[in-house]
C-alpha cells in the first residue's frame, strides 16, 4: 500500500524572512531582480501549468514523447534503482510515467519543491502508484536532494530526475556548482535524468515566452502580486508590462517587467522602497539553451558521465542519462 511521508522544509529559515532579505538584495542590483523561484506561489505554478499545454512552448511535449518512448530503457539503465528523487517536478506526470515503467517495484520517491501546491498536486497524481512510500521535501533543489539522498533507506542505486529542462533557470555557474553539489551527494553508480531545452530559431524560442493568449505574461505579473500580498508591497500591475528578449550571445531567454512610467514602490515587508524609472527592467527569469555536446560535457565536468542521450526533433528537446562516476 502506497504511503505518503511529508518532511517538513529542511530550511532553518522563516521563508518570509528569506524572500524578504533576497528581495531587498535584488531590488538593490541593477538591473534590479527579482529570483525566478518566487514565480512559483500556488497561483504561479497553475499558470505554469496552463503554460505547458500551449501550442507554442513545446517543452513539456517533447519531453513527454521522450519520456514515454524510452521510459523501459530509462528505468532499465538506471541498475535496478529503489530510491527516485525528482526535482521541481510540478504536477508528477513524468514522474508517473517512469514510474510506470518500473514494473510496480517497491520504490522510495521523494519529492523536492519550493512550491507546497506542486507537491500536493504531485502526490494527488502519484497516488496511483500502490507500490511507491512517496516523501514530499518543501526545499530548494540542493537542500532537498541532499536530506533524500542522505535517508535512502538501502544501499541500492538512487536516480535523481532534474526534469523540464529547471536547469535552464540556472546560469552556467550556478549550474555547474549545482551539478558537483549533487555528484557530491551521489554514491558511485548512482543516475541522473536530465532534460534540457535545446537552441532553436529566435522567433520560436519568443513565442514560447511570450505568447499571444498572454499566459506568459499573467505568469511574470503574478510575481508582483505575490510580493503584494506576503511582503506588503504596493506594485501596480498595471503600470508594467512583459518583456522577453533572446541574448544569442549567453544562448539565453531573458525575461523583465519593464515600468510603464516612474514610480515609487515600497516592499514595507523587505524593509526598503525603491523608485523606478519609465523604461527600466525588473529581471525576473533566465532560460538558458544548450547543444546536445554542451550538456555532456557539463555532466562530465561535475564527475558524471553520459550513459544515453536521446532527442525530440520536433521540439529541440534532450533528455540525458548520466552515472555518477567512482
Amino acid at each position: 500500500m502506497q504511503q505518503v511521508q511529508s518532511a517538513a522544509a529542511t530550511l532553518d529559515a522563516d521563508p518570509t524572512i528569506e524572500m524578504a532579505r533576497e528581495i531587498a538584495e535584488g531590488f538593490a542590483r541593477r538591473p534590479k531582480e527579482i529570483p525566478a523561484k518566487y514565480l512559483y506561489d500556488a497561483l504561479g505554478s497553475k499558470l505554469f501549468e496552463a503554460i505547458c499545454e500551449l501550442p507554442w512552448y513545446r517543452i513539456t511535449r517533447g519531453e513527454h514523447s521522450l519520456l514515454a518512448a524510452h521510459a523501459g530503457a530509462i528505468m532499465s539503465a538506471s541498475g535496478g534503482c529503489d530510491t527516485v528523487v525528482e526535482l521541481g517536478g510540478g504536477s508528477g506526470e513524468k514522474l508517473s510515467v517512469l514510474l510506470a515503467a518500473a514494473g510496480g517495484r517497491e520504490l522510495d520517491v521523494h519529492l523536492v519543491d519550493i512550491s507546497p501546491a506542486a507537491l500536493a498536486q504531485s502526490e494527488r497524481n502519484l497516488a496511483a502508484h500502490l507500490s511507491v512510500t512517496l516523501h514530499a521535501h518543501e526545499a530548494d533543489y540542493e537542500t532537498g536532494v541532499r536530506e533524500a539522498l542522505r535517508r535512502r533507506r538501502t544501499d541500492g542505486r538512487a536516480l535523481v530526475l532534474f526534469l523540464g529542462s529547471n536547469i535552464g533557470n540556472l546560469s552556467p555557474d550556478q549550474a555547474g556548482h549545482f551539478l558537483q553539489e549533487l555528484r557530491r551527494a551521489c554514491r558511485p553508480g548512482d543516475r541522473l535524468l536530465l532534460g534540457a531545452d535545446l537552441v532553436k530559431p529566435e522567433a520560436e524560442l519568443l513565442l514560447a515566452y511570450d505568447d499571444p493568449l498572454g499566459l506568459t505574461a499573467a505568469f511574470n505579473k503574478n510575481v508582483l502580486a505575490r510580493l503584494n500580498r506576503e511582503l506588503d508591497a504596493d506594485f501596480d500591475l498595471l503600470a508594467f508590462d512583459h518583456c522577453v528578449e533572446w541574448n544569442p550571445a549567453a544562448s539565453r531567454i531573458e525575461v523583465y517587467l519593464v515600468s510603464r512610467a516612474d514610480q515609487l514602490v515600497c516592499i514595507r515587508g523587505a524593509g526598503c522602497c525603491t523608485s523606478i524609472d519609465e523604461g527600466e527592467r525588473i529581471w525576473t527569469e533566465s532560460s538558458y539553451k544548450y547543444e546536445p555536446a554542451g550538456i555532456a560535457e557539463m555532466g562530465a565536468r561535475a564527475g558524471f558521465t553520459v550513459r544515453e542521450q536521446w532527442i525530440e526533433p520536433e521540439s529541440r528537446f534532450a533528455l540525458t542519462l548520466f552515472e555518477s562516476e567512482s
